[in-house]
């Protein structure tokens, strides 16, 4: 604000001037100003690509005992604890042969198998994983 009462200031100030000066005969009149050409502009910068955001750092997978019993855990609500069926709906997975489980996953990775769920808990499954709990569940007792 203080900038522009400052120039209104000037502006009013040389307005008033030249309002006062003396008219010049035209012999007596200061050359022309050549108008200053401004310099051409330069090509706009093209923008740079969007950088995208880094991966997400995910954990490695838990391919340890343990976190080998934790992920097969997950599939206990459907096909029961160690992959032992309580009833014939859905198919139990203990004792399952191993390439058959991983053919199957894959399968239902790949949407080449019907499923109403396992399609998408199939896709969060690496295939180092899913090696690992066709070997858990392979181990298992019927």
């Amino acid at each position: 604000m203080k900038i522009i009462t400052a120039l209104s200031a000037t502006l009013l100030l040389a307005s008033h001037a030249f309002a006062q000066a003396p008219a010049t005969s035209a012999a007596s009149a200061p050359a022309p100003v050549k108008p200053v050409t401004p310099a051409p502009a330069a090509a706009p910068a093209t923008p740079a690509a969007p950088t995208p955001p880094p991966a997400p750092a995910f954990a490695p997978a838990n391919l340890t005992p343990a976190g080998v019993r934790s992920m097969s855990a997950t599939c206990s609500s459907c096909h029961g604890t160690n992959g032992v069926s309580a009833g014939g709906a859905i198919a139990g997975l203990a004792g399952l042969n191993r390439d058959y489980f991983i053919i199957q996953m894959k399968s239902f990775k790949e949407g080449k198998r019907e499923a109403t769920l396992m399609h998408q808990i199939a896709k969060g499954y690496t295939d180092a994983e899913v090696a690992a709990m066709a070997d858990y569940f392979a181990a298992q007792k019927r």
